[in-house]
């Protein structure tokens, strides 16, 4: 299993509300479930002083938690009086289990039960993206994954999305929203739209790229023409040592025209980035004498197709990866299982003990 290392990834402080911001409109509880604010007005009402314990778990085993520091942000900013909260928490980055709870609140409901379901939302969308960073980082071997994933969802998910990855390994991002929680910045060189303006000719896109950031090497995209070796050389061998990397990105509906050309190499699917392809292009590259040239692929990797293309020895320096880091794959629950100091719950919920949380001192605001 991959392992967290949160000294090297960096671990942000907890609860630096310099790192999370929420808009008004959240704290008004525009993003709230109505009824949560209707209860709030009935107990503020009719059953005011009500001690309550709220526990914040999921179902699944050996995910990798995100959002609880960010929800402890939330917790300070929001709810009223959180210095008479009593609150447990487990750490951005630990390994959890199916009913383990990760976050504890313990306090009067009307100061805070009505973040219920955006903690819900936090832990849920922060965990699943850090696990599936986890799990594309375990079969990379070592390798770097960059995040392409700005593009598969509302561009309002990108800062914490690319918070969770780096919580998880991932350093690489494409845009200064995903990096911005964490003091990172978007990387990146040429889309096709850039070869397209060009009329297809790459040497060209690569050299206005060039003449514009003249101190970057070159990361030429390689697959317009759905041929990359013969765009590769092309670039290679107009640039030198100033082109860095390939990439390629070639669709899974295409077969590169290296196939048609050795038809004795086709092996299985070769539709898509596939094995033989890189390293045919590796191969062709080292021969022309370009060995400092990098390899970057792109384009439907997930965990299963980067095992398959370590398992077979596919000379790829970095993998791109997108719309698996960010597709949804637990949800938490926040349930009140105590009132008063006395156990009550809907039926078959109950507290949930752990010696693993760590008690949390929130301010005054």
């Amino acid at each position: 299993m991959h392992e967290i290392d949160l000294k090297k990834v960096g671990k942000i402080q907890r609860l630096t509300n310099k790192t999370f911001q929420f808009s008004k409109a959240l704290q008004e509880g525009f993003y709230t479930a109505n009824y949560f604010l209707k209860t709030r007005k009935i107990v503020e009402e009719h059953l005011p002083n009500q001690n309550v314990y709220m526990q914040f778990f999921q179902w699944q085993d050996n995910l990798v938690v995100c959002g609880v520091d960010e929800s402890l942000a939330l917790i300070q900013t929001a709810a009223n009086h959180p210095e008479k909260l009593t609150i447990h928490a487990l750490f951005d980055g630990d390994v959890i289990q199916g009913n383990e709870p990760v976050l504890t609140i313990e306090g009067r409901y009307q100061d805070f039960g009505f973040l219920e379901s955006t903690i819900d939302g936090i832990l849920s969308r922060r965990t699943s993206v850090a696990t599936n960073t986890r799990d594309v980082l375990a079969v990379a071997q070592g390798k770097p994954v960059f995040s392409m994933a700005d593009r598969q969802d509302d561009y309002h998910t990108q800062a914490g999305d690319g918070y969770a990855s780096y919580v998880a390994g991932i350093t690489k991002v494409s845009t200064d929203a995903q990096g911005s929680w964490w003091g990172g910045k978007g990387m990146g060189t040429m889309p096709h739209a850039l070869i397209q303006m060009c009329e297809g000719d790459l040497v060209k896109a690569a050299h206005l790229y060039h003449q514009t950031f003249p101190n970057e090497k070159i990361t030429a995209l390689v697959d317009y023409t759905n041929d990359v070796i013969t765009e590769s050389l092309k670039v290679a061998h107009a640039f030198g040592e100033t082109l860095g990397a390939v990439r390629v990105d070639t669709s899974q509906s295409l077969v590169d025209a290296y196939f048609t050309r050795h038809p004795e190499a086709i092996s299985g699917q070769v539709n898509g980035v596939n094995p033989p392809l890189i390293k045919a292009l590796r191969h062709a590259l080292n021969e022309n004498g370009f060995h400092h040239v990098k390899i970057i692929v792109s384009s439907g990797f997930n965990p299963e197709k980067i095992k398959r293309f370590e398992a077979e020895k596919t000379p790829v320096d970095l993998y791109g990866v997108g719309l698996y880091l960010v597709n949804l794959r637990t949800n938490f629950t926040g349930d009140l299982v105590m009132l008063n100091g006395a156990n009550q719950a809907k039926f078959g919920r109950k507290k949930l003990d752990s010696s693993r949380l760590s008690r949390v001192l929130l301010t005054s605001k």
